[in-house]
């Protein structure tokens, strides 16, 4: 499919949680809930929930805003008014409407049938992504997770605004089919999501920082009978095993020292090869070492 009509616009993707264990009564009233939720967030920045392109997707709902809706309002006032909808909605339920919501920007086309476009297959991926329901697991009086994009974080939520909160967001790892991307979480009011642990000693999967390399970091060690490496470039072979043969310089080769049972033992000009583990004290009869 050509990319010819593809627009550059914000795609919001938002699910409701556990909306599966509900009745088709309780459901129905978490569909309305939800759409009141949207309604009041989009005219909290201005815009018409009608100019506003929206798919239904049972639980959840696919938008995608006009370009001219700057991207600071929707990650700064339309995160917090929804919120803030959430929060009046629930207070005094036992069943919560909680939501999570995937952002991402970039190319989005109109087929006709719908929204079409990478920028749309990220959004919904991060609001579905394994962290982000772990989070939510987690955090379970939490009314609202967003989850942005590598690429909205750097661009849009790292440069702060009204609402916007680039502090409280926390990296991590989401891989899902072909995705394997960077995303930010954040709960709203929150100073940091409890995000899940990663086997791999990072959380959710996201690239360590600090703490020293990761095993197999850096350059291998030298072989035991290969040159010795340059100052500073390697290690230095383990004290009383065999010295790598000089390299050719000026002046003759330098003398090795070995200890063998309390007696010294030198060795002059002379290359050892082979492996050993060490040397053998003879009785000074005639044997060799």
């Amino acid at each position: 499919m050509s990319s010819a009509g593809a627009i550059h616009r914000l795609v919001v993707f938002g699910d409701a949680c556990a909306s599966g264990t509900l009745g088709m009564d309780a459901k129905r009233r978490m569909r309305t809930a939800m759409y009141e939720a949207f309604g009041e967030a989009y005219a909290a920045i201005g815009v018409e929930p009608a100019s506003v392109h929206q798919e239904d997707r049972g639980d959840g709902i696919l938008a995608a805003l006009r370009p001219d809706v700057p991207p600071t309002l929707v990650v700064g006032r339309w995160v917090d008014t929804l919120y803030e909808s959430l929060r009046e909605h629930n207070a005094g339920r036992d069943r919560r409407l909680r939501i999570r919501v995937g952002m991402n920007a970039g190319l989005v086309l109109d087929d006709g049938r719908g929204l079409v476009g990478r920028a749309v297959d990220l959004a919904c991926r991060l609001c579905d992504s394994a962290t982000a329901k772990a989070v939510m697991d987690r955090a379970e009086d939490a009314d609202l997770l967003v989850v942005v994009s590598d690429w909205l974080y750097a661009n849009v939520v790292r440069e702060g605004g009204r609402y916007v909160e680039p502090d409280h967001y926390r990296q991590a790892r989401v891989q899902a089919k072909e995705t394997d991307e960077t995303a930010w979480f954040h709960l709203p009011r929150r100073p940091a999501p409890p995000l899940p642990e990663d086997p791999r000693g990072g959380p959710g999967g996201a690239a360590r920082t600090g703490g020293g390399p990761h095993p197999g970091d850096g350059p291998p060690p030298p072989r035991p009978d290969g040159p010795r490496a340059p100052d500073g470039a390697g290690p230095d072979p383990a004290p009383g095993g065999p010295h790598p043969p000089a390299e050719a310089d000026d002046g003759p080769p330098p003398r090795h020292l070995y200890q063998a049972g309390g007696d010294l033992l030198v060795v002059d000009r002379s290359t050892l090869h082979g492996g050993f583990t060490g040397f053998r004290k003879d009785s000074g009869k005639g044997g060799s070492a």
